[in-house]
């Protein structure tokens, strides 16, 4: 594990070993392109009854941990709500959560990010399904479930930033705001298009690709993260983090609290919701 963030992130080797009180989720979700849409959603599930790791139970973000009757994709339920539907699927009090995906890290860090709002401790396994099997664990098949029980809650709303706080960070003095997406995305000269082209107008980019290293994409070492942070000089100022709908902005507030930024929000509705309204102001190309 090259990012030192014991509370956070679980290493193979590590999880092979944990004791009994353990469980393990896999939140895998494929985004599919699909012109002139950005994205089509697939669930996971496909992929996790083919092989996941022992034990593990799947959780169905887009589905039972998302708010459908919203006008945006992944937007998080009310936190009663949110609460209620963790439990339900075993993630109960006493228990040692431990959270992967079988592609992108971002699936994980999303409902480690929607957990950590609820005051609900877990863990990613760094590197997720593809470190389990480059260590040489086994798979298994089919379906698993945990027992449903009580989940206790202490929502952070701070954690999560609305259109109304994003607009008013524009140009104000301590807070950065960053776009987690590609660069060519952020700049609006390609990738992507969600319904306007370029970012949020004041905001910086940090891609949340570039936060991960190797095949089975861990997190890059600490003083990579760092610097990628400190370029944009967001340890000197609150954050704000936003992507496409909610998802890859969680790696890079993910990668901030690991690095001890205490600060960190992200934006739910992200550029879903912010395109959504001609009247939000965008910007192509970079900042000055």
């Amino acid at each position: 594990m090259a990012l030192q963030a014991p509370t956070q992130l679980i290493t193979a080797a590590e999880l092979q070993n944990a004791g009994e009180g353990v469980r393990i989720f896999d939140c895998t979700v494929h985004l599919r392109p699909d012109p002139p849409r950005a994205y089509r959603v697939e669930s996971g599930l496909a992929d996790y009854e083919a092989g996941h790791i022992p034990g593990a139970a799947f959780l169905d973000l887009q589905g039972t941990l998302s708010d459908n009757d919203a006008p945006h994709r992944f937007t998080r339920l009310d936190d009663e709500a949110l609460g209620a539907a963790f439990a339900a699927e075993g993630v109960v009090d006493g228990a040692e959560i431990v959270l992967y995906s079988s592609g992108h890290p971002m699936w994980a860090t999303r409902v480690w990010w929607m957990l950590r709002a609820l005051g609900v401790p877990a863990k990613v396994l760094d590197g997720g399904l593809a470190a389990w099997k480059a260590a040489g664990a086994p798979l298994a098949t089919g379906q698993e479930r945990y027992a449903p029980g009580s989940l206790t809650t202490a929502p952070k709303p701070a954690l999560w930033a609305d259109q109304a706080a994003v607009l008013g960070a524009i140009d104000a003095p301590g807070v950065c705001t960053i776009n987690a997406l590609a660069p060519e995305v952020y700049r609006g000269d390609g990738g992507a298009n969600y319904g306007r082209r370029g970012h949020i107008t004041g905001s910086v980019n940090v891609p949340f690709a570039a936060l991960f290293q190797g095949p089975a994409l861990e997190f890059a070492d600490a003083a990579t993260l760092k610097g990628a942070f400190e370029t944009v000089k967001a340890f000197d100022q609150a954050v704000i983090c936003y992507c496409g709908g909610g998802i890859s902005a969680t790696c890079d507030a993910f990668a901030l609290v690991a690095l001890g930024h205490e600060k960190v929000a992200v934006y739910d509705g992200s550029m879903s919701e912010w395109v959504a309204d001609p009247s939000l102001p965008m910007r192509e190309g970079a900042e000055p």
